[in-house]
């Protein structure tokens, strides 16, 4: 029997896909995960120490992982009309922000690559827990934060102001998805095992969307402060058929992403595959 650490985020989208893997209700033979749930910015950290055999991480961290790391095609968050908002206390223009404090949810964060390939004039951006932003905001910590997850569904019944959508931005200039979020393992393990564990995980994925209420108590075990509606949207926004395999898409938003960050110098240049090779 294969021990695999695997880490994935509370949130009601990783919870959603990784239900059916942790509990046995697909199948992949001869392996046993121990699940170790994070903030997504305390599993960036993690896999840069590689703690983790499997984990979900931002694509931003990707960037620094890809030595030890390879990516798997399913489990991850990509898609449209879902990327990271720039949000202020009041109406004002990005140039504005080139001299205020700026609050983002970690430097490793898919959300900061995104704000630094926008415009790298930022002078005073400083690091919160997500789901600590916009509280900081409402007592004036701050001018702006980068918020993600389900805080771009109640920004604005705390008073705040969309400045821009990164996401939005993100398509018009490329064509292309948005890539947040993917699966890694570790290069290490063998390429017959990554290749099972990505195949269980899409499974996973399907058999979460054919029988989502299956996935309900572990999800509100998680996210107990959500409403179920809420919930829902969530999972609605970050869960669709890149989850399930990123597709020739899906690979062009990562490669692009990677490739643009490289030039601007905000990830090393690594020539490796990002896939596992045989």
């Amino acid at each position: 029997m294969t021990e695999l650490t695997l880490g994935y985020s509370p949130c009601p989208n990783d919870t959603f896909i990784f239900n059916a893997l942790i509990h046995g209700l697909v199948p992949c033979p001869g392996v046993t995960f121990h699940e170790r749930l994070e903030d997504v910015e305390t599993l960036n950290r993690l896999a840069l120490k590689t703690q983790l055999d499997l984990t979900k991480i931002s694509y931003h961290a990707f960037g620094h992982l890809r030595r030890d790391y390879v990516l798997l095609h399913s489990g991850g968050a990509l898609g449209r009309g879902c990327g990271p908002l720039v949000v202020a206390t009041q109406p004002m223009t990005m140039k504005d922000l080139h001299d205020k404090p700026i609050l983002i949810p970690g430097e490793l964060t898919t959300a900061n690559l995104l704000l630094q390939l926008y415009d790298q004039k930022f002078s005073e951006i400083r690091v919160l827990p997500f789901d600590q932003i916009m509280p900081a905001l409402e007592r004036n910590e701050a001018a702006a934060g980068v918020i993600i997850h389900e805080s771009r569904f109640t920004f604005a019944e705390h008073g705040l102001h969309q400045l821009l959508d990164l996401g939005a931005w993100w398509e018009q200039l490329t064509g292309l998805p948005i890539p947040l979020g993917g699966i890694l393992a570790k290069r290490s393990l063998p390429v017959r095992l990554i290749q099972q564990v990505d195949q269980a995980l899409a499974e996973s994925v399907r058999y979460a969307q054919a029988h989502p209420e299956k996935a309900a108590e572990y999800i509100r075990q998680h996210a107990q402060e959500l409403s179920d509606s809420v919930t829902h949207e969530h999972i609605q926004l970050y869960v669709n058929e890149f989850s399930v395999n990123l597709g020739d898409e899906g690979i062009a938003a990562v490669q692009e992403l990677l490739a643009r960050a490289e030039k601007c110098r905000l990830i090393p240049v690594i020539d490796l595959p990002i896939f596992a090779t045989s």
